[in-house]
Formats: structure tokens, sequence, C-alpha cells
């Protein structure tokens, strides 16, 4: 189903308002077994989104699902040229965002009003890192649009809240509601028209910058027969054999250059990073403006040359850790709106437990889990470092085999970086198993015990209970910690000696060990389609390369501002919840117990001996 084009905002409590993803189109057919993902016109998406295919695969409901493929920048902000590098990039920040559903377990639901459909989606959907669901308001569309400028988002959906699903149509039921920006373009040339279009197919668009005419995208919309003619008769008078551009654009259609003379007006949805407009429509020849007024200077220049001293707000400040200035930014920003719980408070807390996390830290490439605008707005992942990253902070570069491409990996080795990380929205450190120089040697095994929906707490201390008398009668010492979620995670030192193929096999041979004692509550299958939803899901495959958990001491994004914390076995027992620990009690506990996870940077075990000893045990 499609939505028109409307001209502005407006509140109706017949209809329900959603963003407007900047992204690719895209149904998720689940209804068999082997799920198919596709866009509007039938190109598969599964081996190019290939990790949300892998999330689709563990939905619990048979289904066919319509949504957005949506890309972030650096900055949390979707991005549809980001989008188009996911080749060049695979490990970009994605989210399948599911606004709405046509059929469930066997039944089509088109012809049930969108708020029925939109609550059975809710219901029926897994949401994970990946896939989410794309929630709505009510009634009150001018508000919300208003908070789409204001996050500078393309725009929004206005849906009629009592609408069927109507394939392949373009429905005044869906209206789409667009900010357009505007600019002067110089006209550099054109293209050959297609089919039975006459003059030109698209004039090609260009501007300066300091002094040098750059490329900066074609328009082919906004033109009738009449203009097309009018604008054709004016360019064939300035057509010039050479393409005025230093470096020559590809164009879809052999090009005509023009001496760059005509200005004209155009608007578009945005300017990417290479200075290209997104969606660029022609509005008007513009007589009263020359080339040479459009020239710009470029951002780094303008900053330089600008004297007035930047202004902070009170929420920002700079300080000075490790001889490092950090710039901090909107400290009064709330990450934990029902706690209250505010950057700045994030930042402060992990400068005070610094000493403690740092070690558990440092030398490991961290994965970036970003929340910009807090735990209840859109968090993304980010392992590439990118440009904008201060000199001071030290990156790893690691050869990725699927993208055949170096990542630069950020790891975190002092308050300062620590600081910059948490100003950027990282409310939680996720780190690698293994450190430098040796990456492919993990320094510990880790068993993650990780509970369905059904399982209480209670059931996971009863779990990791058991996990602990298999390691004692094999001798082995493991420790354990909340996740600060719903789990449990057991760590055994392994001191770099094994490989990480070696540590996953011998982590599982573990875990078929709990499973034998607790068939009844938990499990190795990690579908999450295929298991009960009783039974505690054993992950040993933690355990390879680049597979990351939130550390020790680290705060989790999640309702009270939970802490990941190491426990003694004598206090894992009924009644603990992972919320005991979070930000506001963690440091005092951290200082009376010391760092309980010292042992696991340490020598690690003799797995061949483990072994000889679990055979004994058998």
């Amino acid at each position: 189903m499609l939505a028109k084009l409307h001209d502005k905002a407006f509140d109706d409590e017949d209809w329900i308002f959603e963003i407007k993803w900047d992204g690719y189109r895209a149904i998720a057919d689940l209804s068999k077994k082997q799920p198919l993902f596709y866009s509007r016109n039938g190109i598969s998406f599964l081996s190019k989104f290939d990790k949300i295919a892998v999330d689709l695969e563990n939905q619990k409901h048979r289904m066919i699902l319509d949504g957005e493929i949506v890309a972030y920048d650096e900055n949390g902000k979707p991005s549809f040229q980001f989008l188009q590098q996911i080749a060049d990039n695979p490990d970009l920040a994605l989210t399948y965002q599911v606004f709405d559903l046509l059929w469930l377990n066997g039944h089509s639901t088109e012809e049930l009003p969108l708020i029925q459909r939109k609550e059975l989606l809710k219901d029926a959907l897994v949401e994970t890192d990946l896939i989410k669901y794309c929630d709505h308001i009510q009634e009150t569309g001018i508000d919300f649009f208003k908070q789409m400028k204001k996050m500078q988002l393309e725009g929004m959906i206005a849906k009629k809240s009592d609408s069927v699903y109507n394939e392949n149509s373009r429905s005044s039921d869906w209206l789409k509601i667009k900010f357009n920006n505007t600019e002067e373009a110089i006209i550099c040339g054109f293209t050959e028209p297609r089919g039975s279009r006459e003059g030109f197919g698209a004039l090609i668009l260009g501007k300066y910058i300091d002094g040098k005419l750059i490329y900066s995208g074609h328009t082919g919309t906004g033109f009738n027969k009449e203009l097309i003619h009018e604008i054709h008769k004016r360019l064939l008078k300035l057509a010039n054999k050479n393409s005025p551009f230093e470096n020559i654009p590809k164009t879809n259609m052999p090009a005509t250059w023009t001496k760059p003379e005509l200005v004209c007006e155009i608007k578009f949805s945005e300017i990417t990073k290479d200075g290209i407009f997104r969606h660029p429509v022609f509005v008007a020849i513009r007589e009263d403006k020359n080339p040479e007024d459009l020239n710009q200077k470029p951002k780094e220049m303008k900053a330089k040359t600008s004297t007035k001293k930047a202004e902070t707000s009170d929420n920002d400040k700079e300080i000075t850790v490790n001889k490092q200035k950090v710039k901090l930014t909107n400290q009064d920003k709330i990450y934990f709106p029902k706690d209250g719980i505010t950057k700045g408070e994030v930042i402060d807390y992990y400068q005070s437990v610094s000493k403690y996390i740092l070690p558990h830290l440092k030398n490991r490439p961290l994965s970036l889990n970003r929340f910009p605008n807090g735990i209840e707005e859109l968090g993304f992942y980010q392992k590439d470092a990118g440009d904008s990253i201060p000199d001071w902070v030290k990156t790893t570069e690691v050869y990725s085999e699927s993208t055949d491409k170096n990542i630069d990996y950020v790891y975190c080795n002092d308050k300062a970086t620590l600081a910059y990380l948490n100003n950027l929205g990282c409310i939680d450190m996720n780190p690698w198993n293994s450190s430098l120089p040796d990456l492919e040697h993990p320094d510990y095994l880790v068993l993650d015990l990780d509970p369905s929906k059904k399982n209480t707490f209670d059931d996971v201390i009863e779990t990791a209970l058991q996990v602990n008398e298999v390691l004692k009668s094999i001798k082995i010492k493991g420790y354990c910690k909340t996740s600060g979620s719903t789990g449990i995670h057991i760590y055994i030192p392994m001191g770099g000696q094994y490989d990480f193929n070696q540590v996953k096999d011998f982590a599982h041979i573990l875990m078929k060990q709990v499973n034998e004692k607790l068939p009844k509550l938990t499990t190795l299958e990690r579908s999450l389609q295929k298991r009960d939803d009783k039974k505690i899901y054993l992950d040993y495959l933690q355990n390879r390369t680049g597979q990351t958990l939130a550390s020790i001491y680290s705060i989790r994004p999640k309702e009270g501002a939970p802490v990941s914390m190491p426990l003694e076995w004598e206090e894992l027992k009924k009644g603990l919840k992972p919320t005991d620990f979070n930000i506001h009690n963690a440091l005092e506990r951290i200082k009376e117990k010391g760092d309980l996870f010292k042992p696991v940077l340490g020598k690690g075990i003799d797995m061949m001996k483990a072994l000889e000893l679990l055979q004994d045990v058998e």
C-alpha cells in the first residue's frame, strides 16, 4: 500500500501518525519455512540484509510484515546515503521498522482496520536489536510533525485508523507529509530524454565551493512540457563541448554540457556528505541570481575564519582528563525518563568507577551501543570509529572477512576515552573477549544464561548454581555476574592460551552437562521459533571472534539503570533481582567488595586437565 503526497500536517481523531522513515520499503514473508524478504519491485533483500534476515527466522509467529529498512549515521539519524553503502559497510547500524501486518498464522489481516492490525502486530512481533515495532501517535499530527522537524527527520505518514490494506494502491487513506528545503543551484548540462519525453531528461546541477565548481546531483522532475521546451532552448545556446566539472560525473543517459551560467531554484529532502541533493525538484529559473553569487566556503574554512567565540550552554562543559580536553554536551539531557537520570549522571558514574572498569576494557575492541537521545529513543550499534573521533582516542584495525576490509575499532584505556564514549551516548560498554595484541586467543570463556519470556530470575539463579556445580566437579573456579538485564553471565579465565574455536567447543561441552542436569529448565536450541518459551537458553556461542557482552560495572540501558555486577556465589540466592545493583548504589558495593572479577584477567585454566576430569565424572 502506498501513500499520496499531502501538503501540510493536521489534527484528526480518526487518524494516526508515524515517522516517515528514509529507507528501503520491505516486505517480510514469514508464512513458510524459508522466509522471504524483498523490495516493492520484488528484489530479494535476504543476502543484502542478512543480519535482519537471521532475526526474522527467530520470530515466533508465521506472519507477513510491511516495514522499512533504515540505516543510521554516526549521530543516530536515519541516512539513506548510508543505506546505499551497505555493500561496502555491512556493519552499518540498521533496523527493520515494522509498521503493518498483512497476514498472521494462516489468516489475512488486510481487511481489518489499521489500528487493529497494529495491535496484533505489537503483540505478535518479537523485537530485537534489528527488528523494531514502528509505533504511532493518535490525533495530534501537527505537534508530531513539529517534533519530526526538530529531530531533522524526513517527515511523517498520516494513516486513517480504520483503513484496510490495499496492495499496490496509492490511497488517500495514507498520506505522506514531508519537509522540503530549497536552494539555488547552477545548471551545468542536461541528459538525453527517455521514452516519449522531449527536450531533456534531467538537469545536471552544480555549485561553487571555494571557487571550484562541484557536481551536486540532477533533477528531472518539476517541469511541464512548455517549461522543458523553454529551458532546453536556452540551454542549447549555452552548449559546450567540455564538461565544466574538473571531475566529470557519471550520468544515467548521455550528457550535453553547458556553460555554468544559468541558476535555478530547487527543493530537496537533504544534502549528502558528498554534497549531493537528495530528491531535488525543479522550482524555477532564478534570473536574479548569478552563478558567482552561489560561491560557498567549505565548512571547515568557515569555522577557521569565524572570530566570534563559541558560546556554551549551561548543559555543556569541557573537562581535562589524562591531560586531554573532553567536551561534554547536553549534560542535563534525560537518558532514563522514568528514573530522571541524566547524561551527566551517567558520565559521572563511569568516572567514579573508572579504576575498576578500565582494566576490563583495556586493549579490547568495543562495539559501541549508542543511545544519544536516551533509552526510550532510537539506539544503534556502531563498530567503525569513523573520521570524527579525536586523535587521542585509540583505535585498532581489524580485518573483517564478511566485508573484505578493515574495521577501525575504538578501545578504551583511560578516563578521557571513557568520558568521550559516554558523551556519544554509550550507556553500556561492550568489549571483546580477547585483547590486543592477540585478538585470536580470548582471555576468558563466557557462559551466557539467557531466559525466555516465561522464565523468572529465580530460574536463572537455579541454572547458574547448576553451572557452578559442574565447574566445581572438574575443579574449575567460575566467576558470575548479573547481566544487568534478565540473565546471568559466568566467566572462566583462559589466559589467552587457546583459540576461539577451542574455547567455544569447551563451552559447548560444559553447557551440555548443564542441560543434562536441568533438561526441563534449559535448552541448547538457539532459534526463538523452535525454543520452548519456558526454557533458559544456554548460550555458548558468545565465545567467537568479535562477540561482545556488557562489561562488569557497566550500566545497562534499562529502566532503573541497573549495573552488571559481579557476585560471590554465596550471594546467588532466590529473591535476588538484577535491579538490586544500579547507578545509585554500585560504587558503594564495589568499594566494599573490591574487584571480584580481577581473577578473570589472570592465569587461565588447564583445559586438557579439566576435560580429563570431566571424563572421570561421566
